[in-house]
């Protein structure tokens, strides 16, 4: 049962499908309940027979067919067809009829086009006031009655409440699209990210500690035959740089100095590491702030940002500011040089490039907030604001 009803759901055109049953039988108990005399009752009795008929088939279609795009329109258009006919055929009865053309707007909100609900709620308005001139030209009445103009009032408000209604829903079925294909970007790129950042590592072993070991082993070979203080010289280096090197390497994947001291040393730290790294000046003013419960997301913003200033502006000036303000830890990333455009973050995100864009995110899920502007002669900067 869940199933099916999960199923109809899916598509705006099931559902309307689904209510055009229950509307139909509506429409039979308003003609036939009130024993209206209609002008054409037999053409009344077989245009709901056919209304009746063609509802089953299309309920049938949408189900077990996929939804191609003009469904919406067929069965919209099906549906003014057939309250027109019933209407020009019932002649005084049409009155009766009123619920029916405050039902049909309603049932076509589902398919998230404002613009056909619009077409047909005024068609509806606009198709009731046709009757009842119609009637008066045919019953030579003098004048239509004053409570049929409100009622058409009513209707064009309708139709105007339901294409609003119908607006607000297609807006929200947008950014709900929108953002679950973000996710799926997200999560897909997340899955790479863990293959790249251990190719990466390999790289990085490679090409360091393990060159190291390599030339300090062939140095022990040639000092088993030829001993030499400069041979032990080297190897004492090799191993030196190879210790350097595999801290450096376990400090990024999880900065001791943290955990140890807190976020201001962490960040002073990592500041030092970039610029012995690039051959950069950092301007620091860091504060001691303690441990704040985001220090982890503060310390991995601090390096996203400092790895930004370099390989996307090339900035070789960057300045660094953290401090506690009230009961926010502040967190404040400029370059002097290039900068960059804030607003490629999506276009980032949608060529597999996540790392800013799942900073923000995660910043905001924390109750942060992430700030960009320019730099005062040139450049970027980045405001990060956490909960302390």
């Amino acid at each position: 049962m869940l199933h099916t009803l999960d199923y109809l759901s899916t598509e705006p055109v099931r559902v309307a499908a689904v209510l055009r049953l229950p509307l139909i039988a509506l429409i039979a108990l308003l003609i036939y309940v009130q024993h209206v005399e209609h002008w054409l009752p037999g053409i009344v009795g077989t245009v709901l027979l056919l209304y009746a008929a063609f509802a089953v088939v299309w309920l049938v279609i949408v189900v077990r067919t996929p939804v191609r795009w003009w469904f919406g329109v067929a069965s919209t258009a099906m549906d003014v067809l057939a309250v027109l006919a019933l209407c020009l055929a019932s002649g005084g009865g049409t009155v009766w009829l009123l619920p029916i053309f405050f039902m049909v707007p309603i049932t076509v909100a589902f398919l998230d086009r404002p613009e056909l609900t619009a077409v047909l709620g005024l068609s509806a308005a606009a198709g009731y006031l046709v009757a009842w001139i119609v009637y008066a030209v045919r019953d030579k009445m003098i004048a239509i009655p004053s409570v049929v103009y409100v009622q058409v009032g009513c209707l064009l408000w309708l139709a105007a409440a339901s294409t609003a209604l119908c607006y607000v829903l297609a807006r929200r079925r947008a950014r709900v699209r929108a953002l679950l294909d973000v996710r799926r970007r997200l999560v897909a790129e997340s899955m790479q990210a863990d293959e790249r950042h251990n190719r990466r590592l390999s790289e990085q072993l490679h090409d360091g500690p393990l060159q190291n070991l390599l030339a300090a082993r062939l140095d022990l070979e040639d000092l088993r035959e030829r001993p030499t203080p400069e041979g032990f010289d080297r190897i004492d280096a090799a191993m030196r740089d190879t210790v350097a090197l595999l801290r450096n390497t376990v400090t990024t994947l999880h900065p001791q100095v943290l955990a140890q001291v807190g976020l201001a040393p962490a960040v002073r730290e990592l500041v030092r590491q970039y610029e012995q790294r690039w051959d950069a000046t950092i301007d620091c003013a860091i504060d001691e702030v303690g441990r704040p419960a985001a220090q982890a997301l503060l310390y991995r913003a601090a390096r996203e940002l400092l790895s930004n200033a370099h390989k996307h502006s090339r900035a070789t000036r960057v300045g660094v500011v953290l401090h506690q303000a009230g009961d926010d830890v502040v967190l404040r990333v400029e370059d002097k040089l290039i900068g960059f455009d804030p607003g490629v973050l999506e276009r980032k995100v949608a060529d597999g490039h996540i790392g800013l864009a799942s900073l923000v995110v995660g910043i905001e899920e924390m109750g942060g907030a992430v700030r960009f502007a320019p730099t005062p002669g040139g450049g970027a900067t980045t405001v990060v604001t956490m909960p302390a």
